[in-house]
């Protein structure tokens, strides 16, 4: 019988090929340390990213709330109503530093009018400098605030390079011992365990370099908040000091 030989041997060279491996298929065929890795990875990632897209929301709402209350401030003359402002405005940080301030110079105002021998306390004896103290406690609350969760993203963007280097370190000493046990020395038999490890750095990566950016950011936006928070509290030092404390 006549026979294609060439047919033949092109499907015996397809049999001979290599499987090609998706990425998800060398997760599943990792080792188990490599693939608690991988999977740890993931989880920072996914952390990462929630705490991102809060701290945006947060943020960008400290942002505009404070810059409305800034205008606010300066358009009205009456403290009180600008206090009860305030109140609708929880996200704005500037906002709550100004209603420390109000509160405790309206307890001081109370207690200057109450006679002597009562409970109220006097201007003699804490002055404008309750009311610097207040507006201090109430900044450091909403820097702690804006602050909240920058910790793990810092964590992340600083040890997840290292734990997916590690588990790529552990995935290519499993490759090579391998070779031990096929008893091959070419690259076909080391090249899936060291594909499959070098995803652990891959993981690594991608979850560190985001953290690391969105870490940056945050810290910078809320840094400005704080030099707005003090700017605007010595701006009310300076206006209660004039008006309340001659």
């Amino acid at each position: 019988m006549f026979s294609f030989w060439p047919l033949d041997l092109l499907a015996q060279n397809a049999v001979s090929m290599p499987q090609q491996h998706g990425i998800l298929d060398l997760v599943r065929g990792s080792g188990p340390l490599v693939q608690l890795v991988l999977y740890s990875l993931v989880l920072f990632s996914v952390v990462s990213w929630g705490i991102i897209f809060y701290k945006f929301k947060q943020i960008r709402r400290a942002n505009k709330e404070s810059e409305k209350f800034i205008q606010i401030f300066w358009e009205r003359r009456n403290l009180s109503s600008i206090n009860d402002i305030s109140r609708d405005l929880e996200g704005s940080p500037v906002a709550q530093v100004f209603k420390a301030g109000f509160e405790e110079l309206a307890r001081l105002s109370r207690g200057k009018k109450e006679p002597a021998g009562g409970e109220g306390f006097s201007t003699e004896l804490g002055g404008i400098d309750n009311v610097d103290r207040a507006m201090k406690r109430a900044t450091s609350v909403e820097i702690t605030k804006l602050e909240k969760s920058l910790t793990f993203l810092a964590t992340t963007a600083s040890t997840s390079p290292f734990v997916g280097l590690f588990g790529t370190v552990w995935g290519i000493m499993n490759a090579f011992r391998g070779l031990s046990v096929t008893h091959s020395s070419s690259i076909q038999a080391v090249a899936p365990g060291i594909a499959e490890a070098l995803i652990a750095t891959a993981a690594g990566l991608a979850a560190a370099i985001p953290a690391l950016m969105a870490y940056n950011h945050f810290a910078q936006r809320i840094k400005v908040l704080a030099v707005e928070m003090d700017n605007f509290a010595h701006e009310f030092l300076n206006i209660a000091e004039r008006h309340f404390f001659k």
